[in-house]
C-alpha cells in the first residue's frame, strides 16, 4: 500500500477497520515472531543440553535433594521465618497489583454493529479508533499526535462502558477494565503505586498487541478536584493556605499520580534506561562528535478511556489537551435510538406477534421517553417475569406496560377501599383523566387506575402525542390544571376534598413555581435560577421563590386561577366524570383506548342542541 493510499485510509470513517488496522497488524506480528524465537532457542538450548548428557552417560536422577542428617532441628525454624515473611511481603505486594481485569477481544460479545441508540456517538468514535489503529501513519506520515485519553459522560445506564467494550473488540486490542474506587487502598501511598502499576500493564499490553485499551470506570473517585474540598460560601476568595489545609494529601496525591501518568505514556524501558545511563557513561570519555547515540523511547500505543457521571467534580486539569482531550457526552436516547433499541433486544428476547406491529414499537419508542438503554432492556426482562407469572411463553404489550407502571411506581397493592373510599378515589382519578382530555391539548391518555401502588392510591398516566423538548405558557398551565382537576373533581362531585390531593398541589406547586422564578410567564423577567457560581439549582427554586413574598403570592395567584378554570371544566363535562368515574369502579383499571372510548360513549349519549336562531319566524296573521 503507498502512503497515499494510507493516508486515505487514516481519514475515512471505516476503511481502515476494513482494511485490517495494518500498523497493528504489524507491531503483533512482530511480537509473534519474538515469541516463536524465544521459544526455538529454549527447546534448542533444552535439547543440547539433553544430548551432551544422554552421549556423556549422565542419565537425569529425580527425587529429593541430598539433606545433612540434622536438618530437622533446623526446619521449624526456617518454617516460622517463611510464614512470618510470607505474612508481611504478601499484603504489601498484593497492596501494590493494578486492579484491572484484562479482557480479550474474543472474550467481548458485542462490537460497534451491536451497538444501537447511540449513532452520533459511535460514528465519533470510530474516527479515533482509525486514529488509534493507523497510529504510525498518522504520526509519521501525517505529523500528527494521536489521541490518547477520551472522556465518557453522561447518567448511568446510558451504555458508556458497553461502547467502550465495544471499541476493544473492533479493534481486537486487550481491553484493561478498572474500577476507580479499586484503586484506593488502606496504607498511605499505596493507591499511586496502584496507578502506576495500572497504565505499566497497559503500556506493555500495547507493546505486545500493538495496542491496548484500558478503561477506568467512575474516574471521580479518584480524580476529583484537589480544590472542590476548599469551597467558601463567602464572596472572598479563599486563599491558598485555606487550600492546603482543606485539601486532603491523599486525594491531592491521586489526582497528581493520575495526572503524571496520564503524560508518560512513552516511558523507556528499564533495559532501555540501562543502556542509556552506560551510553552516558562511554560518552564522556569519547570525542565529540563521535558520541554513541540513544534511540528515542518506543511510542506505546495507548488509548485510556474513562466514565463518569460527575464530570464537573474532575480536576480541570485531566480535561486539558493532551490528557482527556476529547468529552463525549451520553445522552439520553431519541425517539429513533429508542426504537432502534427496541429493535434489538426485542429480536433476542421471547415475545408474541402483537408486539411486531410496526405501531406497538412506535408506541414503545414514544412511551419511553427518558428511558436509557439499560432500562429499556430491564424493561423487556421485567415484562417476560409477568408473561412467566401468567402462563405465556413470550411477553405481549399488556406486560410491558404492567412491567412500566411496576418500575415507575410500584407493584400493584392487594388492599380493600370502604364504599367511600373508592367512590372518592374514582372521583378523583376520573377528576385528572377529564381534566386532561379537555384541556390538554395533544396529550395521549395511557393508564387510569384506582389501584394502590407505593403511597398512590390511584393514578393518570398521560404522554404528549408527539415527542416534544419545549412546552408553552398554556400548556404549562394546563398542566397546572390537571394536576388540580382531582381535587376540583372531590369539592365539585362530593362536596369537599380529602387527603388524596396532597401529592397533586406539590406538583402543581412546583411547576407554578418554575413559571414564575424560572420561566418569565407570571408578569415578571426576573429568574431566581441568576444566582453566583452555581451554588444554587433548580432542586431549591420552589423554597426560593416561596421565600419572596410578591412571588409567593404570584404562585398563589396562579394556582387559584387554575383551579377555578379546571373546576368550570369538570362542571361542563358532569357526565363525563361520572362515566369515567362508574367505570373505574367496576373495572379497577382502564388502559389507552379503554380511556377514550368511555369518554366517548358518554359524549355520544348528550342531547343535540338546538340552534333556534335558525328557524324561520312564523308571517304575522293577516286582518
Amino acid at each position: 500500500m503507498s502512503e497515499t493510499n494510507r493516508v486515505a485510509a487514516i481519514l475515512g470513517d471505516s476503511k481502515l477497520l476494513q482494511a485490517g488496522a495494518a500498523d497493528v497488524t504489524r507491531v503483533r506480528d512482530r511480537t509473534r515472531r519474538r515469541r516463536l524465537l524465544r521459544a526455538i532457542l529454549l527447546v534448542t538450548a533444552l535439547d543440547l543440553y539433553l544430548a551432551n548428557r544422554y552421549w556423556h552417560a549422565r542419565p537425569l536422577h529425580f527425587g529429593l535433594p541430598n539433606l545433612p542428617p540434622d536438618w530437622g532441628l533446623y526446619a521449624p525454624g526456617l518454617l516460622l521465618v517463611l510464614i512470618f515473611g510470607i505474612v508481611l511481603i504478601v499484603p504489601v505486594i498484593a497492596s501494590s497489583r493494578s486492579p484491572h481485569v484484562k479482557i480479550r477481544p474474543e472474550h467481548i460479545e458485542v462490537g460497534l454493529s451491536d451497538v444501537r441508540g447511540l449513532d452520533g456517538l459511535v460514528d465519533e468514535v470510530i474516527r479515533s479508533l482509525n486514529v488509534f489503529l493507523g497510529y504510525a501513519t498518522f504520526r509519521e506520515v501525517l505529523g500528527g499526535t494521536p489521541r490518547r485519553g477520551i472522556l465518557f459522560e453522561g447518567p448511568p445506564g446510558t451504555g458508556k462502558t458497553y461502547l467502550a467494550k465495544a471499541m476493544a473488540k473492533q479493534a481486537s486490542v486487550p481491553f484493561l477494565f478498572a474500577s476507580a474506587p479499586a484503586f484506593q487502598s488502606m496504607w498511605f501511598g499505596m493507591t499511586n503505586v496502584k496507578i502506576r502499576a495500572f497504565f505499566k500493564a497497559v503500556r506493555k499490553a500495547a507493546r505486545k498487541e500493538g495496542g491496548a485499551i484500558g478503561f477506568i470506570e467512575e474516574i471521580d473517585a479518584i480524580g476529583s478536584d484537589r480544590g472542590g474540598l476548599s469551597m467558601d460560601a463567602s464572596p472572598a476568595a479563599p486563599s491558598p493556605r485555606a487550600i492546603a489545609r482543606f485539601v486532603s494529601p491523599g486525594t491531592s496525591g491521586m489526582v497528581n499520580e493520575l495526572l503524571i501518568q496520564m503524560q508518560s505514556f512513552d516511558q523507556p524501558l528499564w533495559r532501555e534506561r540501562a543502556l542509556a545511563r552506560i551510553a552516558e557513561w562511554l560518552n564522556g570519555y569519547l570525542p565529540e562528535g563521535r558520541s554513541i547515540r540513544v534511540g528515542k523511547p518506543r511510542y506505546h500505543n495507548v488509548l485510556v478511556i474513562a466514565a463518569t457521571n460527575r464530570a464537573a467534580a474532575l480536576d480541570a486539569a485531566l480535561l486539558r489537551p493532551g490528557r482527556f482531550d476529547r468529552q463525549l457526552y451520553f445522552d439520553m436516547p431519541t425517539k429513533q435510538g429508542r426504537r432502534d433499541l427496541i429493535d434489538f433486544f426485542l429480536a433476542r428476547k421471547a415475545h408474541l406477534s402483537d408486539m411486531d406491529d410496526e405501531q406497538v414499537r412506535e408506541r414503545l419508542a414514544h412511551d419511553t421517553l427518558g428511558y436509557t438503554p439499560v432500562m429499556i432492556e430491564h424493561l423487556f426482562d421485567e415484562a417476560l417475569l409477568v408473561a412467566l407469572r401468567g402462563g405465556r411463553d413470550g411477553m405481549n404489550l399488556s406486560d410491558v406496560y404492567e412491567a412500566k407502571l411496576n418500575e415507575e411506581i410500584g407493584v400493584a397493592q392487594a388492599v380493600v377501599y370502604t364504599e367511600a373510599e373508592r367512590r372518592a378515589v374514582a372521583t378523583h382519578e376520573a377528576g385528572h383523566a377529564t381534566a386532561a382530555f379537555v384541556m390538554g391539548t395533544g396529550r395521549r391518555l395511557e393508564v387510569l387506575s384506582i389501584i394502590k401502588r407505593r403511597s398512590s392510591l390511584g393514578l393518570l398516566a398521560h404522554a404528549e402525542v408527539e415527542e416534544r423538548f419545549t412546552q408553552s405558557k398554556s400548556e404549562l398551565e394546563a398542566m397546572v390544571a390537571i394536576a388540580l382537576g382531582g381535587m376540583a373533581a372531590e369539592e365539585l362531585f362530593l362536596g369537599e376534598s380529602g387527603s388524596g390531593p396532597g401529592s397533586d398541589l406539590a406538583t402543581a406547586t412546583e411547576t407554578a413555581a418554575l413559571m414564575v422564578g424560572a420561566l418569565g410567564m407570571a408578569g415578571s423577567l426576573i429568574s431566581y435560577e441568576a444566582v453566583a457560581e452555581g451554588l444554587m439549582s433548580r432542586k431549591n427554586l420552589v423554597g426560593k421563590v416561596l421565600g419572596d413574598g410578591e412571588a409567593r403570592a404570584r404562585v398563589e395567584r396562579l394556582l387559584q386561577e387554575q383551579k377555578e378554570r379546571v373546576r368550570t371544566v369538570l362542571s361542563e363535562n358532569r357526565d363525563v366524570v361520572d362515566a369515567l368515574r362508574d367505570a373505574l369502579i367496576e373495572r379497577d383499571e382502564l388502559v389507552g383506548e379503554e380511556i377514550v372510548a368511555v369518554i366517548h360513549q358518554a359524549l355520544a349519549r348528550r342531547e343535540p342542541v338546538i340552534d333556534l336562531t335558525d328557524e324561520p319566524t312564523a308571517s304575522p296573521a293577516a286582518d
